[in-house]
Formats: structure tokens, C-alpha cells, sequence
């Protein structure tokens, strides 16, 4: 079992977190994991992208051209992305910022408003975490107790924003029940 995600995105919308939080919760399942980040040298604001690929095996190669998975968290990210994905893999698309489809009907497409979700929830930063929750709820590619304990370790030393990304991870898993 190999499965690749890549998390793609505005730099600052917490793509890099969402795919560390990830690789966390699958090395705590006992996979093997390689967790490669790529990002512009403006960061905030620029394109960032990262992949995670969680094997049951050594891992070959942590180069992907083409993942199992995308979590898109803006429009760019989707065009550029959605074309390379493997037939029969998750495209999770955040519908607050992407109005169009994915175009693939070959792949399982979940639309999910995730920064209207986290602006509910209190604050808009914890859009990745709803984001992420959501994709690891549809896909299994690791346990949602793990990712659960992931978050919390995570933001364990920000104790006050725990309650707030635990809320995400349980709106993100709901959004993909729906």
C-alpha cells in the first residue's frame, strides 16, 4: 500500500502544517513516511505545495509526479494539480475560494467550504486543519484518532488554540460524511 497527497496552495494557508500534521499521524501508525515541501522564496502569499507519501514499505522514491491525492486549497493549485492525479484518488476542493469542478470524473471530488467553516469556527486560519480533516476522513489514509492526537500534539505548546483545531478536525470530518 502507497498512497501520495499533495497539499497545494497560497503560501500561508498552512499547507506545509496540514502535510507535517499528516506525516506525524502516519509514522504514529507505524507507516513509513516522506514528507517533501516547495515553496516560492516569497512564501506568504506565493504558491506552496507539498507532498506526503505514506507507504507500508520503503519508500522508493519520495519524488511524485503524479499523487494519489490533492488537497487544493485555491484555484491555481486545482488547475494545475487535478490533471496529474491517479485515477480513483480524493480530490478534496475548498469550495469557499474554488467555484469550479475539478473535472475529473474518474476520481472521488469532495467539496468542502473550508474557510467558511473555520471563519465560523472563530478564526479562518484553522481552514488547513478543517481541510485536512475532512481529506483523512474520505480517504483513510491514517486513523482519525491518530490525526486527532496528532493536532493536539501539534499545538500543544499554543495551548489555547487547541479547542479551536480540535473543533476543525470534527467539522472536517462531518463535511466528508455529508
Amino acid at each position: 500500500m502507497q498512497s501520495e497527497v499533495m497539499f497545494a496552495g497560497f503560501g500561508g494557508q498552512g499547507i506545509l502544517l496540514s502535510a507535517k500534521i499528516l506525516a506525524h499521524a502516519a509514522m504514529e501508525d507505524g507507516l513509513e513516511v516522506a514528507w517533501v515541501p516547495s515553496y516560492g522564496p516569497e512564501m506568504r502569499g506565493g504558491t506552496a505545495y507539498c507532498t506526503v507519501v505514506i507507504s507500508d514499505r520503503l519508500i522508493g522514491s519520495p519524488i511524485i509526479r503524479n499523487p494519489m491525492h490533492l488537497v487544493a486549497m485555491n484555484r491555481p493549485s486545482l488547475e494545475k494539480f487535478a490533471p496529474l492525479v491517479k485515477p480513483n484518488g480524493v480530490i478534496l476542493v475548498n469550495s469557499t475560494l474554488i467555484s469550479i469542478e475539478s473535472g475529473r470524473d474518474d476520481v472521488d471530488e469532495l467539496r468542502v467550504p473550508v474557510n467558511d467553516i473555520a471563519v465560523r469556527l472563530g478564526n479562518v486560519r484553522s481552514a488547513n486543519i478543517v481541510a485536512l480533516a475532512a481529506f483523512v476522513a474520505r480517504a483513510g489514509v491514517v486513523k482519525m484518532e491518530t490525526l486527532r492526537h496528532c493536532v493536539k500534539e501539534e499545538f500543544a505548546t499554543k495551548e489555547k488554540l487547541i479547542p479551536l483545531n480540535m473543533a476543525a478536525v470534527e467539522e472536517g470530518e462531518k463535511a466528508a460524511a455529508k
